[in-house]
């Protein structure tokens, strides 16, 4: 079976073509700049290919039919006609609680994400652009299915997800914690249970998703009963331009002094917060790396708080789960930056954690930790596509 799957952002469209049973990717690439002047990526894994296009793309149809052009295309397409894919799998940021797994999508769940609008506004209205774009490219005889980022969360109790504010804001306006990056916790717990070969029923992992946007959540016998982010993806671990937990009277404070509106204040802590504004050098963490090796103090402050906060969630989130087996690293930065999973585990000895240095050093699917550790720690690469595309192919297979 051939899915295409789909991740639109507000000026961007990533996309994969690839076989959810062989875990084969047939083409992958990204839109840019849509709406200005557009720039298509294409590449084809299996050949080493890669190609850029400048397209225009005033919308995100165009950039549909950009994809569906490369993907058909003599020189560098990998299928004879959008006849041999099967459906198409959209990645969804927000379901509220109205979707606590992924679904086919029909006009009441376009409504439905038209709903969650107000709880994402700069993400849903993406999505469903996307998918009114593949829509009106590919016809309403694929089907097409929406996968959320916030379901895998919808299994968490109420005394982990309700904010201590006036109850009527839950019932009237939906005010809870919902969590994101979803697909990529519930990916990297099912996959460390495969690999450790016990059931995930038996584990308590926390599974710690650090990247550009980080958050960290507690999984109990297979099933979220914490996580990081909250409303929004701002809260949690200071990221790389978002703040972070932050005490609310701060947003008072320097609105007063400063005439914020709340549309500036917001923005300064999504876009220019986090360890950018930390250290002042960059939101990679490999710039900040490289500029506390040549003594930067500022970017080795911002290296060192976002270490300290994803201990003391881990901490808290074993106090939460009364105990953990298993503690993994994903995304960007929890795959590939040693020295911050290092750093992390110095912290959480008095679990009985032991890093092993030389294994902590290599790079992919590996565990980091030394057999007599009394926690597993494993660096797992995510792959939300990859659960896309399964999830896609089970709900269309029915």
């Amino acid at each position: 079976m051939k899915i295409l799957v789909i991740n639109a952002g507000s000026s961007s469209l990533k996309y994969q073509l690839m076989d959810p049973d062989t875990n084969t990717v047939f083409a992958k690439g990204l839109c840019e700049r849509i709406g200005i002047d557009g720039r298509l990526t294409h590449k084809i894994p299996a050949k080493d290919f890669k190609q850029e296009f400048d397209i225009p793309m005033p919308t995100h149809a165009e950039a549909i039919a950009a994809v569906i052009d490369k993907l058909t295309c003599k020189e560098c397409g990998v299928v004879s006609s959008m006849s041999e894919i099967d459906a198409v799998g959209h990645r969804v940021v927000h379901g509220g609680e109205a979707f606590a797994s992924s679904v086919r999508i029909n006009d009441d769940v376009m409504k439905a994400l038209e709903d969650c609008i107000p709880l994402a506004p700069l993400h849903n209205p993406a999505n469903i652009t996307g998918i009114k774009a593949c829509k009106g490219v590919m016809g309403d005889n694929v089907p097409m299915v929406a996968v959320f980022d916030t379901a895998f969360h919808q299994t968490m109790p109420a005394k982990a997800y309700m904010y201590a504010v006036p109850y009527e804001y839950y019932e009237k306006d939906k005010v809870r914690r919902y969590g994101f990056h979803g697909t990529s916790h519930r990916y990297v717990s099912a996959r460390a249970a495969e690999l450790l070969n016990k059931p995930i029923e038996d584990l308590k992992i926390i599974s710690c998703h650090m990247g550009n946007g980080s958050s960290i959540a507690a999984i109990k016998d297979g099933k979220c009963v914490d996580t990081s982010m909250g409303f929004t993806p701002l809260v949690g671990l200071p990221m790389g331009t978002r703040c972070g937990d932050l005490d609310n009277g701060v947003l008072q404070y320097l609105m007063n002094k400063y005439g914020y509106s709340i549309d500036e204040m917001l923005n300064i802590l999504n876009k220019k917060s986090g360890v950018l504004g930390v250290s002042g050098v960059s939101s990679d963490f490999r710039d900040l790396e490289e500029a506390a090796e040549k003594g930067n103090d500022r970017a080795q402050l911002a290296l060192d708080m976002f270490s300290y906060w994803v201990a003391k969630v881990v901490g808290s989130y074993a106090a939460a789960m009364n105990g953990v087996d298993v503690i993994i690293f994903t995304a960007g930065v929890g795959e590939n930056a040693a020295g911050t999973r290092a750093d992390i585990a110095k912290y959480l000895t008095y679990l009985g954690t032991k890093m092993d240095d030389a294994e902590n050093a290599k790079r992919g699917e590996h565990v980091v930790s030394t057999p007599d550790s009394k926690v597993t720690m494993m660096v797992i690469p995510t792959d939300e596509e990859l659960v896309i595309a399964q999830d896609t192919k089970a709900i269309v297979s029915k």
